[in-house]
């Protein structure tokens, strides 16, 4: 019997964590043909969804995907994400959370170009690690702000697009 990976656990004891403290989790999303998100919101074949109680209906965060459905632009989608294409699951309100490796599998999505929290850097494989990542808007927002005033500077002041960064803390 091929034994478990410890990630899904791991994603759903973060997302237990964030609740339980009032921090709302986000889980950045490397986007390819089996992940179910809205397209326009993709960037560089990555998401961020926030998968708050408040943002989702009907959560389900199983061994090998996680669902539900969300409200974008005010439509109702159903999102269908692989455990092994979560980027990194963190807290918006502090950025405390952590990020995985995930496995090159092919099957890459096109791009929209709509401006949607991407995460920035990913950590090579390896066993996961603690990040913090910079506080962001939810997509809509930053889609929403892209359309009427381009690019926000980031907290260093330099023109980032507002994306999400995410560090590596030790």
């Amino acid at each position: 019997m091929q034994e478990i990976s410890t990630k899904p656990y791991l994603l759903r004891a973060l997302y237990e964590w964030c609740t339980d403290n009032g921090y709302t989790p986000h889980i950045a999303v490397r986007v390819d043909n089996q992940t179910r998100v809205p397209r326009q919101f993709v960037r560089d074949n990555e998401i961020v969804l926030n998968i708050s109680f408040e943002a989702t209906s009907q959560l389900q965060m199983g061994n090998e995907w996680i669902e539900f459905s969300a409200r974008f632009s005010g439509k109702s989608h159903k999102i269908e994400v692989p455990i092994a294409n979560i980027l990194a699951i963190y807290a918006r309100e502090n950025g405390q959370g952590m990020a995985f490796p995930v496995e090159s599998a092919g099957g890459e999505a096109q791009d929209s170009g709509a401006d949607a929290e991407v995460a920035d850097e990913t950590v090579p494989p390896a066993a996961p690690r603690a990040v913090e990542a910079s506080p962001a808007a939810d997509a809509a927002a930053a889609k929403a702000d892209s359309a009427t005033d381009g690019p926000q500077p980031d907290d260093d002041g330099s023109k980032g697009g507002g994306r999400a960064r995410l560090k590596i803390v030790k």
